[in-house]
């Protein structure tokens, strides 16, 4: 059942994308008056699910759930209808309007992705408000990733500022570091002092590489919130909510404290836990299974580890936030791009299945506007790649005309656009390859 509502809410947000987009191209394709011979969701090779002309446009669904299309007459596109090419020229077809009635059919799609995703961002703080956690509600500082702790960061730091400005929401931070050009972070140390440690420039790329995508986390305590049937813990005597006060007779206040202990223990070698339960102290020998772990997990972001402060906006007010909002969702996907040409970025790009993963397994409406607020805006930015058979190359060759005053001969046109079919066909059969295998071994 948590599979057909992912795909249920997939296939919701991926029609709703498409026809906002086609409609993007359709309605100044009218205003022009362009004659549309189709208008599609889905595509549909040899047969349709649905269909119905009105007027002189065929409004139908494919079966092939890959996109969708509008087939604008005398316009060189997915269809390469070459027959309609060879005749003269009409009127009403696309080849004969000018250049910036042209250029605004083609933008028309990425510009409503782009639209849709800040109205929808707009619409979510008006409806759900934002939660975020200040620098100082973070009351037991941060447990740091060894990678960070070669700069100078320790255990128990707390973050009071990035590149010189508090943060608005410092758990933030990880996204700051991997996406955007962080300079330096002030922090106050355990003992008090404050420090400013300057990063280097490609801190982003030595967390790619090393996998230290959670530089920094809240600091839990070491406190038992379930302890997993059958496990180590489980036959050793651990329960929830115990406190583990010490491992091996090593104090212990903290999770990452009991982990780092636990990781490096000697396998098929008896750890001594020792917990506090009603009062008490018990003591435990507990030998860690093959996966070097006790099968136990810890209660998290208890309000004596993290406050949230939860902000409720007016429809006025949401407005500049969203648009924000919007603007760093696409520059943060932008940031990623120079991650996706590594040897390791690419075994990550994923496909339909990998989208459809991201999708919560039960219906949860904040969860899916959310996230089709992010893919309209994907949406719009890979379209405006400057690849032909891409709204972005459409484009390209139509500026390259307004500038130089020559239009592209149809044969080049021709060529480009299976070029460009290739490129992208090449694309979403290794993207997809890598959901095939991912799953094949388990990664899903």
């Amino acid at each position: 059942m948590e599979t057909y509502i992912k795909i249920a809410q997939f296939l919701l947000s991926l029609s709703l994308l498409i026809i906002l987009h086609e409609l993007g191209h359709f309605i100044p394709a009218k205003l022009f008056k362009t004659r549309v011979e189709k208008f599609y969701l889905f595509f549909d090779y040899k047969f349709s699910l649905f269909k119905k002309k009105i007027g002189e446009t065929v409004y139908g669904i494919g079966w092939i759930p890959l996109g969708g299309y509008v087939k604008i007459s005398g316009m060189i596109d997915e269809s390469m209808d070459k027959e309609q090419m060879a005749q003269p020229p009409k009127p009403w077809e696309f080849r004969t309007k000018p250049a910036w009635q042209r250029l605004i059919i083609m933008l028309g799609g990425v510009t409503v992705n782009f639209i849709l995703g800040i109205f929808i961002y707009i619409m979510m703080l008006n409806a759900w408000g934002n939660d975020v956690v200040a620098p100082e509600d973070v009351k037991t500082g941060f447990y740091v990733s060894d990678l960070f702790k070669e700069y100078g960061f320790k255990d128990g730091d707390k973050i009071l500022k990035v590149n010189g400005e508090v943060p608005e929401n410092v758990l933030d931070i990880n996204k700051f570091l991997f996406l955007r050009d962080v300079q330096n972070i002030e922090v106050e140390h355990a003992d008090g002092n404050n420090e400013v440690i300057d990063l280097p420039e490609d801190v982003g790329l030595q967390m790619w590489k090393t996998g230290n995508r959670d530089a920094f986390q809240p600091r839990i305590y070491a406190v038992l919130d379930s302890v997993i049937p059958g496990s180590p813990a489980s036959e050793g005597g651990l329960q929830k909510n115990d406190i583990i006060r010490s491992l091996n007779d090593t104090p212990m206040v903290y999770w990452d404290e009991f982990t780092n202990v636990v990781r490096n223990n000697p396998e098929n070698t008896e750890i001594k836990v020792t917990v506090e339960r009603d009062g008490s102290e018990i003591s435990f020998m507990i030998t860690p299974g093959e996966d070097q772990k006790l099968g136990v997990y810890p209660q998290v972001y208890t309000e004596d580890v993290l406050s949230v402060t939860h902000k409720e906006y007016s429809f006025g007010e949401s407005i500049v936030p969203g648009f924000s909002k919007a603007y760093w969702t696409l520059k943060d996907y932008m940031g990623q791009f120079k991650y996706v040409f590594t040897k390791k970025g690419a075994t990550q790009l994923g496909g339909f299945i990998t989208i459809g993963s991201i999708f919560p397994s039960k219906w949860d409406w904040q969860s899916f506007w959310s996230i089709t607020a992010l893919l309209s805006i994907m949406l719009g930015f890979m379209n405006l790649l400057p690849i032909p058979a891409l709204d972005g190359g459409h484009v390209v060759f139509t500026l390259y005309e307004i500038i130089s005053g020559r239009k592209p001969s149809d044969k080049f046109l021709e060529y480009a656009q299976i070029t460009g079919f290739i490129i992208l066909i090449s694309l979403l059969l290794f993207a997809n390859g890598n959901d095939i295998y991912k799953w094949l071994t388990g990664q899903f």
